[in-house]
């Protein structure tokens, strides 16, 4: 059942659940997919846990679903080229790395995207299944962020070692938590404004907790990577919106506020960047991951095998632990994983995303379309945010980029679709 989009846009549970209902098997198992990757209830309620493969489980029932569908469309753009391209790539840097071992066991971690960016892009390509897949990643997150800011609030916003985790799987991790909230704040944000013409008040005050709960839950997890990332997320905010002086001051208002809250050792940690063992160690990984990358140009030292080469080359640059980790910033992980040839395609990969959606916001707002309009300025914020955390931590093969690209290809493929009709109609 095809829903117009301004009776999604007023978030009725009846309406989208009538739309869900209607849709494909290919669509729910899809929603399905997305809601066990990251509400993962396996880890929540006893009984889920018998079976690990839930998320697997559900995208592979998408993918059979698609190719049962004698409506299927068949999507391929610019972006599933580069991910394809990548993949190419890692392929080869596996083959020829000095531990091919180490490669292929930690293969998974990039392939599981390839699938699931493959099979969602072939399925979401209406805007009213965009946006309910959308939704469920917002409530998901939402659910999380939540839960981080009363966490935070309950404990007096004082300071932890261990921040504020979340549940067992890919945010688990204080940094890799205040990551997620850092790339779902501003898509929440502009959510908000591109539907609040359609929305109560009452829904607008609750959708604002969105944005508010994971700014809160970026502080309370005590990452200092996250929390730079989220101020950078604050600039961009200001640069790319109109009446910045007004923003400005309300702004620096909200970013005084949250300064105040910080805990005393937070802003310590702050103060000695650059000096304590963390960041020399993480200094170190970067210098050397550089010289990896100078002396294994072409397909890098092979993917997975910074830390072995490592421990074999550079053993006695270690300062926290005896056994390297990982290099703790993605284009370092890029490049020591599959070269420059890797990185390059890397980089492609994050202007597509942003020019793409920076084209088609320009589209929306001519023709009056607020949502995409604002949705637009978010994912790219979003993307922004991504980037500066990652310059601190290593989540290559994390869902924040995959998930993101799958989204902006979702987003290009409804919006072009709707236009060829439009034309058409016109004709």
């Amino acid at each position: 059942m095809n829903v117009a989009a301004s009776d999604l846009y007023t978030l009725k549970p009846r309406v989208i659940w009538n739309a869900l209902r209607t849709d494909t098997f290919a669509f729910k198992m899809s929603c399905a997919y997305l809601f066990f990757e990251y509400v993962r209830p396996q880890a929540i309620w006893a009984g889920f846990d018998v079976y690990p493969y839930w998320a697997r489980t559900f995208i592979i029932l998408a993918f059979v679903g698609w190719l049962l569908d004698p409506k299927r469309q068949f999507v391929w753009t610019k972006i599933t080229t580069g991910i394809f391209a990548f993949l190419t790539l890692i392929i080869l840097s596996s083959i020829y790395a000095f531990w091919p071992e180490v490669s292929w066991a930690g293969f998974m971690n990039y392939f599981n995207w390839v699938v699931v960016f493959f099979v969602l892009t072939q399925i979401v390509t209406t805007r009213q299944r965009f946006f309910i897949l959308l939704l469920i990643f917002l409530v998901a997150s939402f659910k999380l962020s939540f839960y981080g800011a009363k966490t935070w609030t309950m404990r007096g916003f004082a300071f932890a070692d261990w921040g504020l985790a979340g549940p067992e799987g890919f945010f688990e991790n204080a940094g890799e938590l205040a990551i997620q909230m850092v790339v779902f704040a501003p898509i929440a944000f502009f959510f908000m404004l591109g539907i609040k013409p359609y929305l109560k008040r009452w829904q607008v005050f609750l959708l604002y907790l969105m944005p508010i709960s994971a700014a809160m839950t970026v502080l309370g997890t005590n990452t200092r990577g996250g929390q730079l990332a989220l101020a950078a997320e604050v600039v961009a905010l200001i640069v790319m919106r109109k009446h910045r002086i007004k923003m400005l001051i309300a702004i620096a208002m909200i970013v005084y506020v949250g300064y105040m809250l910080l805990p005393a050792e937070q802003k310590i940690r702050f103060e000695s960047t650059g000096d304590d063992t963390t960041s020399i160690q993480r200094l170190l990984y970067w210098k050397h991951g550089w010289e990896m990358m100078k002396d294994h140009p072409i397909l890098g030292v092979g993917y997975f095998n910074f830390a072995p080469y490592y421990n074999m080359h550079y053993a006695n640059d270690m300062v926290i632990r005896s056994r390297a980790q990982l290099p703790h910033n993605i284009f370092i992980q890029v490049g020591t994983d599959t070269g420059f040839l890797g990185l390059a395609v890397f980089f492609a990969l994050l202007a597509a995303g942003f020019f793409s959606m920076r084209k088609i916001g320009k589209e929306a707002d001519i023709s009056g379309d607020v949502f995409v309009s604002k949705l637009s300025i978010g994912m790219n914020i979003s993307l922004f945010g991504y980037i500066v955390a990652g310059q601190f931590v290593t989540v290559t093969y994390y869902p924040y980029l995959w998930i993101h690209l799958m989204f902006v290809t979702a987003i290009h493929t409804f919006w072009h679709d709707e236009r060829f009709k439009k034309a058409d109609l016109r004709v």
